[in-house]
C-alpha cells in the first residue's frame, strides 16, 4: 500500500511525518533535504511507524520537495493539450524536455504572485515523479524496473507566464518566478504493486469551483519509463530530483490553428504578436487576482490520494510586506 508523508513545520522547527487520516505521526531525525530524508528512509521502514501524533491543522506546509533538487519537465504530452496548444500530435514525435527554477518551488497551500509585468497567468496540474537512485549513465527503464528509480508522486501545478513564455519563447522565464511551482502537500510513497495503478489516477484542476482540466494519467503519451530512459542518456539525476509528467487540456492559453500561425509567419513579428495578445486578452480564463485553483490527483477509490493542493492568485504588488 502507498504511505503519504508530509514535509512541514512545527514550532519553528522542519520535519517530516506519515499522515494516515489527518493525523501526523513524526519521523525521528533531521532531514533538511529530500534527498536526505530518502537516503534515511524507506517506505518498508516507515509503514510501522507509531507513536504521539500532531493534527495537520497544526502545522505548516513545507514542500515535500525541497529547492535544492531538480525540476524537470514534459511539454505538451496529452495529445488533447497538444492539439490547444497549436501542436500537431501527430507531427511530433519527440518529447519535449525543458525545466523550472527550483527557487520556484513553493508549499502545497502557497499564494501564487503573479508578477507586474504579467497580463496572461495559466495553470497546468500535473503530476509529479520524484527519483530514488543516483543516475550517472544510460539507463534502461522499464515498467518493470520502474520501482528501482522512482520513489513516489506529487501534485505539481506548473503555472506559466504565457504573455512571456510564448512570445519571447522562454519556457524557462515564464514558468520560474518565484511560487509558479507549488509541490504537494503529500510525497506519496509507492510499493512496487502500486505502479501498475499509476495509469488509474485522475487530475482534476478546479478555478473557484468550476472544472478547468480532468484527465487520466493512462493518457500521457511519453510515459514515465520511456522519459527516464531518454533522460539518463542525457544528464545526471539525483534522488529526490522531480520530473513533472505534463498537463492535461483546459488550460487557458488559445494558440491559433496550424493555418492561421502559416499566415501569421507572413506577417512582421511586431503585428504577429500583438495579434496573439489581442487574441489571448480574450480569454477570461486567465487567473486573476483572488481566483482560488485547487488540483487533486486520486485513484477512483482513493487508495491512492496525492491530497488536495490550493492556491490563492495575488498581484506582486499586495503579496509585499508592509
Amino acid at each position: 500500500m502507498p504511505l503519504n508523508v508530509l514535509h512541514f513545520k512545527y514550532r519553528g522547527n522542519a520535519q517530516w511525518g506519515v499522515i494516515r487520516k489527518g493525523a501526523i505521526t513524526p519521523i525521528p531525525g533531521a532531514f533538511p533535504t529530500t534527498r536526505a530524508f530518502l537516503d534515511a528512509n524507506s517506505i518498508d521502514a516507515l509503514s510501522g511507524l507509531s507513536g504521539p501524533t500532531l493534527s495537520e491543522t497544526e502545522v505548516d506546509l513545507l514542500s515535500p520537495v525541497t529547492q535544492n533538487q531538480q525540476f524537470l519537465c514534459q511539454g505538451a504530452n496529452y495529445r488533447q493539450h497538444m492539439i490547444e496548444s497549436g501542436v500537431n500530435p501527430d507531427a511530433k514525435t519527440f518529447n519535449m524536455i525543458f525545466t523550472k527554477a527550483p527557487s520556484c518551488i513553493a508549499p502545497a497551500n502557497s499564494d501564487v504572485v503573479r508578477p507586474s509585468r504579467v497580463r496572461f497567468l495559466d495553470y497546468e496540474i500535473e503530476l509529479g515523479l520524484v527519483l530514488k537512485r543516483n543516475v550517472r549513465w544510460a539507463q534502461p527503464v522499464t515498467n518493470a524496473n520502474l520501482p528501482e528509480f522512482v520513489a513516489g508522486a506529487v501534485i505539481v501545478n506548473d503555472y506559466s507566464a504565457r504573455d512571456i513564455q510564448i512570445p519571447e519563447m522562454q519556457f524557462y522565464k515564464g514558468k520560474s518566478f518565484r511560487t509558479f511551482g507549488p509541490v504537494g502537500p503529500y510525497l506519496c510513497l509507492l510499493e512496487p504493486d502500486d505502479f501498475k495503478r499509476l495509469g488509474e489516477l485522475q487530475l482534476t484542476l478546479t478555478v473557484n469551483g468550476a472544472v478547468r482540466q480532468r484527465d487520466r494519467l493512462e493518457n500521457l503519451v511519453h510515459k514515465p519509463a520511456e522519459t527516464l530512459t531518454e533522460l539518463s542518456a542525457v544528464q545526471d539525476l539525483n534522488v529526490g530530483d522531480l520530473l513533472s509528467t505534463g498537463t492535461p487540456a483546459g488550460c487557458a492559453l488559445s494558440v491559433p490553428s496550424p493555418g492561421r500561425q502559416r499566415i501569421a509567419a507572413l506577417l512582421p513579428e511586431k503585428m504577429k504578436w500583438k495579434m496573439f495578445m489581442n487574441i489571448q486578452a480574450r480569454r477570461n480564463q486567465y487567473l486573476k487576482p483572488g481566483d482560488i485553483v485547487e488540483s487533486r490527483i486520486t485513484t477512483a477509490d482513493g487508495a491512492i490520494d496525492l491530497g488536495v493542493q490550493r492556491n490563492r492568485i495575488v498581484d506582486a504588488a499586495a503579496s509585499q510586506p508592509v
